[in-house]
């Protein structure tokens, strides 16, 4: 009950966010909690990379907020590692961390290596990894 009780509050939190999202016709997932400068950046480099899983929705969100759910989605970070963004493969939901959001290159290389996480369905870094290298050809051959 305690759990159910602090994940109503976690999104209610971020519902103010979800006022931001937009659904645009050529994509099927939302962004929350983006400026629309930044919205529009992730949207043209996501639809550069063509992904062959979409997310369901991208989160853009407080650090206390990417704690607060990488600790509920019990995400599991090798060591020696940081994690800005990440994926809960149930939701199909992408989180980043918006205080430490390190600019639009940044967010293309890490946004390949979540979708490469839905491409494979599977939370292996490797995994992630192989299918991120096509994907980053894809955003570099774009531009």
């Amino acid at each position: 009950m305690k759990r159910a009780t602090w994940l109503v509050l976690f999104f209610l939190a971020i519902a103010s966010a979800g006022w931001t999202q937009t659904l645009n016709n050529d994509t099927s997932y939302t962004v929350q909690g983006a400026t629309p400068e930044r919205e529009a950046v992730l949207r043209r480099q996501i639809q550069a990379m063509h992904p062959s899983v979409l997310p369901y929705r991208i989160r853009f969100v407080p650090h206390w907020q990417y704690v607060y759910a990488a600790h509920m989605y019990r995400l599991h970070v090798p060591t020696g590692m940081t994690s800005r963004m990440f994926t809960h493969l149930d939701s199909r939901s992408v989180f980043i961390d918006e205080d430490r959001y390190a600019g639009e290159d940044w967010m293309g290389h890490w946004m390949a290596h979540e979708l490469g996480h839905l491409a494979t369905n599977s939370s292996g870094e490797e995994d992630a990894e192989k299918t991120a290298t096509q994907y980053r050809k894809r955003l570099k051959d774009s531009l």
